[in-house]
């Protein structure tokens, strides 16, 4: 359930969030959407990709942050380091745009922690972690139709297919994720010069090559993945 209501400092000035990453306030995603103005944050860390909405089939940019459904790697990363960048999907928490007003689903496990964040300050102004959720819905709010757009763009080319992920860890398991979709990089290789100008002046072909470089993560993700497995298996086998 949602409780949806238009954020003022009158009614909810003393009010707190915890803002912090938890799977138990739904950080355990291991696929998330993204917008284009993100990629050259995410690609230092995660494999930016192409995902379909299951009720629209509408394609979207997501990061991956797991092998599986309700894993997600960084979790520890996003605790331990403020400044490992997390996805502004994830950062705006509880929060939501209705119209021209910020609001707040009061009905969020996050809102009114003891442990949490004041939204406003003594003086009625709003607090540091506020100002930052207003600052990732300014990019939010115009990055969502800047994406749609690039997408668009890319169907019109055919530069979109399928990419098959499978991967195999320490203990056996064999992981393969599916309805996952990358450039299509021959594709790219035949399009003539005038549409590559294009892309370039619209920095569209600087995103498609932060996509394609982006997959080295993949690599990244499961030597990770892998050598926690093996630390958990520490001690387990007699010497």
């Amino acid at each position: 359930m949602t409780n949806i209501v238009p954020l003022n400092k009158e009614t909810y000035r003393d009010l707190k969030v915890d803002g912090r990453p938890s799977a138990a306030h739904g950080d355990n995603l291991h696929f998330v959407q993204v917008i284009v103005g993100e990629f050259s944050h995410l690609l230092a860390h995660y494999p930016i990709l192409f995902g379909k909405h299951g009720e629209t089939g509408q394609f979207f940019c997501g990061a991956m942050l797991g092998f599986i459904e309700g894993e997600n790697q960084f979790l520890d990363d996003w605790r331990r380091d403020p400044e490992f960048y997390r996805p502004l999907t994830l950062q705006r928490g509880p929060f939501y745009i209705n119209g021209p007003e910020l609001a707040i689903d009061l009905d969020d496990p996050r809102v009114g922690a003891e442990s949490g964040q004041p939204l406003f300050t003594e003086q009625g102004q709003p607090s540091r972690y506020l100002q930052r959720i207003v600052w990732a819905f300014q990019d939010l709010r115009p990055g969502i139709e800047q994406t749609r757009i690039f997408i668009a763009r890319l169907l019109e080319l055919n530069l979109i297919e399928p990419i098959d992920i499978e991967v195999e860890f320490e203990d056996g398991t064999l992981r393969h994720c599916e309805g996952l979709y990358t450039i299509n990089q021959e594709a790219l290789a035949r399009l003539g010069d005038a549409v590559v100008v294009e892309l370039f002046r619209r920095g569209y072909l600087a995103l498609i090559h932060m996509m394609i470089n982006s997959l080295n993560q993949v690599r990244v993700m499961a030597r990770t993945k892998n050598a926690r497995l093996l630390k958990q298996t520490e001690g387990l086998v007699p010497a």
